[in-house]
């Protein structure tokens, strides 16, 4: 087994992890400083470095040639995976950001909706596109969306630090949203010819 296929993997593994951490009530409900619980601290670690191993086995697998049919399957699959479970644990904490006496969800119900329908849809295409063969490159828009988005579930773990870090994590989950729907579009758009050809 390869190198990036074994990061790959770890990052795979870092997913149950998580769960089992989030899913601890001690961990949820005591703070290892202000507001950031034993959990979303652990977790932010995690999620960091699983983050990183995406860009390293992707470094790894291109410039010493070591590029395989399963990696090319569970990469973007297991980074689908973090960032998904890691949005439902925040999703479940429902933590606010406050504007004065207003407070705001820094995790909407609707933006995780919004990037799962997306990531289901380019998932459903590059189906599609390798039963027939074919293999669509990933845009810059989609890469720009991971690594933005991989940037919010970090300050959303950290947003109990203070209101303005909480702040800050919901204007990301906001970005993250709108690249999520130009990638979705981009990507739909160049894979027209797949999508529509049977119609």
């Amino acid at each position: 087994m390869t190198l990036p296929n074994k990061l790959t993997i770890g990052r795979i593994m870092a997913i149950p992890a998580m769960i089992v951490i989030a899913c601890i009530p001690y961990l949820n409900h005591n703070f290892i400083f202000l507001n950031v619980t034993y959990a979303n601290f652990i977790n932010v670690l995690i999620f960091t470095l699983a983050s990183l191993t995406d860009f390293l086995d992707g470094f790894i697998a291109r410039k010493y040639n070591l590029v395989t049919t399963f990696g090319k399957f569970a990469d973007p699959l297991a980074d689908k995976m973090l960032v998904l479970t890691s949005f439902l644990i925040l999703l479940v904490q429902n933590n606010h950001a406050f504007f004065g006496s207003v407070g705001l969800e820094i995790l909407p119900l609707w933006s995780v909706a919004i990037i799962l329908v997306r990531e289901l849809t380019v998932s459903g295409v590059r189906l599609v596109a390798a039963q027939k063969g074919e293999v669509i490159a990933a845009g810059w828009s989609g890469k720009v969306k991971t690594f933005e988005t991989m940037i919010a579930i970090i300050i959303l773990f950290l947003s109990g630090l203070h209101n303005i870090v909480a702040i800050f994590g919901l204007l990301l989950v906001y970005i993250s949203v709108l690249l999520t729907l130009y990638s979705g579009i981009e990507y739909i758009w160049n894979s027209r010819k797949i999508i529509f050809e049977s119609i």
